[in-house]
């Protein structure tokens, strides 16, 4: 009985024993690669194969598998380095590296650690490059650095199954007092680029109120032009229709006369007038004015100086030519009146009826008629004033 249950117990442990390792075998046979990656399986110590995504059996014991590879594109950003330009001017770049694995079996045997390796590639390479360019130069050709570091790890990492797709530089920081310096020529730089077009501006403003002023004046011009051409066309045309008019009518020396005796006092309007100078043509005008009036009240008998009485003599004037040609003209009477009299009287005569008009009171203060002279005589030159006074014109 004891020798039965001892068998049992020995059978049951080398079956768990068999089942752990079935298992055990199972689990190292049995190998699942996740996508975008691959397997390298080692068979006693020696390369074997690259095992794709996917289910995947092993001699268990005998083949052995490395660390997966990523087989995506990969990022890596690398610590800033130290990088002196040709003039010797110390910057940190910072640098970034796009590369993808193409080859795992290269990838693993042919470089140990090809992030280091790509990383310290960049760096010398960065240095050499940048090391024949001055900083003007590295800060404006980025796109030049990146070119040739693309190009030149491409070439050193080809072997190493790694493809470098892209490098671009992060970030390139000069020293604290050349950036105070470049800040100050930069500032510098666009003060002078705001006055120049502030200048610019300032000018074409200039330019612009400049042919804007000499428009208006040409417009300006051209209308006080055209206004002047019109205005001067309808002074002339009122005036030949003035004329056609007074034509038309056919006025007579009554009606100039009347006219010319209302625009007397208009002749002395104005406040700078302080002399009024009778013009020689009154005595006509009111020769033509008496004569209207005396015709229409009845024909004035010719007036004839009394009898044995002789006309006084006026004192004699001083001798000018104005008083020598007035002399000609019209000797003196005692019973001329004058201008001035005749308007008086002609004021303070009242018309007998409402009805009346001063034409029917106004034949009563006709003077008699007095003997003018011709208008030949008015105009001839005074006489010498040493010499006698020229004779009196006879009577018409």
């Amino acid at each position: 009985m004891n020798e039965l249950s001892l068998g049992a117990v020995l059978g049951i442990v080398v079956a768990i024993v068999v089942v752990i390792v079935v298992i055990v075998v199972i689990a190292r046979s049995v190998r699942i690669i996740p996508q975008a990656t691959a397997g390298i399986v080692e068979r006693l110590g020696r390369y074997h194969k690259t095992l794709a995504p996917g289910l995947n059996l092993l001699v268990p014991f005998i083949d052995r598998l490395r660390p997966l590879i990523d087989m995506r594109e990969q990022v890596v950003s690398f610590p800033p380095q130290p990088v002196i330009t040709e003039d010797n001017l110390v910057v940190s770049i910072d640098t970034v590296v796009y590369f993808q694995v193409t080859d795992a079996r290269a990838a693993t045997y042919e470089i140990a650690n090809y992030l280091g390796a790509v990383e310290q590639l960049t760096t010398t390479t960065l240095r050499n490059v940048v090391g024949g360019l001055n900083l003007e130069e590295a800060l404006t050709s980025r796109d030049e650095i990146n070119g040739q570091l693309r190009v030149v790890l491409d070439e050193a990492t080809g072997k190493w199954g790694i493809r470098v797709s892209r490098v671009e530089l992060k970030a390139i920081d000069p020293p604290v007092s050349i950036q105070d310096s470049m800040e100050k020529q930069m500032r510098a730089e666009r003060d002078r680029r705001a006055a120049i077009l502030t200048a610019e501006g300032t000018k074409q403003s200039a330019i612009l109120e400049a042919e804007g002023a000499r428009q208006a004046e040409i417009l300006r011009a051209e209308g006080d032009m055209q206004a002047a051409v019109l205005r001067a066309q309808g002074e002339s045309q009122a005036i030949q229709n003035v004329f056609a008019a007074i034509h038309q009518g056919a006025p007579d020396d009554k009606l100039l006369a009347y006219q010319y005796l209302q625009m007397l006092p208009k002749i002395s309007e104005g406040a700078s007038n302080k002399l009024w100078i009778i013009p020689s043509e009154l005595t006509e005008a009111l020769k033509g004015i008496g004569g209207a009036f005396a015709g229409k009240g009845g024909p004035a008998a010719p007036w004839t100086p009394p009898t044995g009485a002789s006309a006084p003599t006026p004192p004699a004037p001083p001798a000018t030519r104005r008083s020598a040609a007035t002399a000609t003209a019209a000797p003196a009477t005692p019973d001329v009146l004058s201008a001035a009299d005749i308007i008086a009287q002609a004021r303070a005569v009242e018309p007998t009826t409402p009805a009346a008009s001063r034409a029917d009171v106004m034949p009563d203060l006709t003077p008699p008629e007095t003997p003018l002279p011709d208008l030949e005589q008015l105009t001839d030159p005074a006489p010498d004033v040493d010499g006698p006074p020229p004779a009196a014109p006879p009577a018409r």
